[in-house]
């Protein structure tokens, strides 16, 4: 039976690994050489791993891609991709070779917006707060100059404060909703700084707001943090041609693997079921270059399912039209991406990785990783609505289920040449491989 631990926190890292091992793991020793392995030889960036979080006993790593290809807005980007998934670089990289003979990726960042909210209760006068607030903007504002100064001087800073109203539905229930712009940087830290800042000046100037003196101006602060919800930080990114062009297997005529590829897309519009597993493709691009830049691709993903719901049902981040002749596709997304700050200057890798995008700013990022999705999404939809999912998907899986059985270079090569020619199925390839090892 498992135990408990005070003080874990303050063990060296040997010492953590020493007691989780002794604690639940049979083959100790093999589970200690299984989480040592993955230590950096380097002890420098060993320990820049160690000091990204608490309590590191390791490193977990995920494979490291590269997507060619890509022509956006005329110029031509390799994207890095971190991603587990089979088949995930692959059909980024087959979707940008078809558009890139067809006119590329065409992009624009719409806004970049982002959101902050002080969250209070509030249970005197509507009218009374409105007043107080119109007298303390000004302040709050100008209390947070020390913190707003150097993004300010870059063009950044603080947009716009506003009192809200949501008592209706939660009594007593108000914000101050701020909008801010953040350039380069994800800018989380700066927006909750200036955040805390306002919740402070807000309180500490109901003393000297002489209307109400004499009033019980009752404001309870609840909690001061960013919106990762950002539907004005918004991204677009589409591709098009003539149907004709479509044309790419030459048993699938143009004008109907266009007509079903629609159809696919708007089911996706209207049946939360398939929308989900739909957005999912879309992540899968996205998140993976997210990873891979250093960015928080669990904020992407709150706020991508959470826009993908803005009008009252779930449905497709992607759309797709004819019109006079014309196929296009298309996505509209909210990214809050950053290309300075957090990770983007420690991690080497996500130095690179942003190298190899030629050192993007932040609104350029916007619209690779939206690119990205949108590859993700059409190479998807092709294989869906032609030669079905599993076909292109199980033979990437295949050298997945080779090494899960501890299959030789040699073995691995047989097998690879043998499912050419024959379905990739997982008790397929296992009776391929037992047939052969016998």
């Amino acid at each position: 039976m498992s135990k408990t631990i005070s003080g874990f926190s303050k063990l060296s890292k040997s010492k953590k690994i020493d007691w989780l091992v002794e604690t639940y793991f049979s083959n100790k020793e093999a589970a200690k050489t299984v989480l040592k392995q993955y230590w950096n030889s380097n002890d420098k960036l060993q320990q820049l791993h160690d000091e990204f979080i608490e309590n590191t006993i390791s490193n977990y790593y995920l494979p490291l891609g590269v997507a060619p290809n890509f022509i956006i807005n005329e110029k031509t980007y390799t994207i890095p991709m971190a991603i587990e998934e089979s088949s995930v670089v692959a059909a980024a990289s087959k979707a940008a070779k078809f558009w890139a003979t067809r006119g590329g990726f065409k992009t624009e960042v719409i806004s970049t917006t982002k959101i902050g909210q002080v969250h209070f209760n509030f249970s005197g006068e509507l009218d009374t707060l409105q007043k107080y607030f119109e007298w303390v903007k000004p302040k709050l504002i100008e209390t947070t100059k020390p913190i707003t100064k150097n993004m300010e001087t870059r063009g950044g800073g603080i947009l716009d404060i506003e009192l809200r109203d949501k008592s209706d539905t939660l009594e007593g229930y108000f914000q101050l909703h701020a909008t801010f712009e953040t350039l380069d940087a994800m800018g989380a830290n700066f927006i909750n700084s200036c955040l805390e800042q306002f919740a402070k000046t807000f309180v500490s100037e109901i003393a000297d707001y002489e209307v109400i003196a004499n009033t019980d101006l009752d404001i309870q602060i609840i909690m001061s943090i960013l919106s990762n919800y950002v539907p004005d930080c918004l991204v677009r990114a589409e591709v098009s041609c003539k149907v004709e062009d479509l044309q790419e297997d030459p048993s699938i005529p143009a004008d109907e693997f266009a007509k079903k590829f629609i159809q696919a897309v708007k089911i996706a519009e209207i049946e939360p079921f398939r929308a989900v597993t739909h957005n999912k493709g879309i992540m899968n691009g996205i998140d993976a270059v997210v990873l891979a830049t250093g960015n928080d691709f669990r904020a992407v993903e709150a706020c991508v399912h959470a826009y993908a719901s803005r009008n009252g049902q779930y449905g497709s981040l992607t759309h797709a039209s004819i019109e006079n002749g014309i196929f296009k596709f298309w996505i509209e997304i909210p990214l809050a991406l950053g290309t300075v700050g957090g990770l983007t200057s420690l991690h080497p890798l996500v130095k690179l990785a942003l190298e190899m995008l030629h050192k993007p700013s932040a609104k350029e990022l916007m619209q690779i990783v939206a690119v990205a999705g949108l590859a993700q999404n059409f190479a998807a939809l092709r294989s869906l609505t032609t030669t079905g999912i599993q076909e292109g998907h199980m033979k990437m899986h295949l050298m997945n289920i080779l090494n899960q059985f501890e299959a030789s270079n040699e073995e691995k090569a047989h097998l690879v040449e043998h499912f050419k020619t024959n379905v990739v199925t997982h008790s397929a390839v296992v009776e391929a491989l037992n047939n052969l090892r016998q």
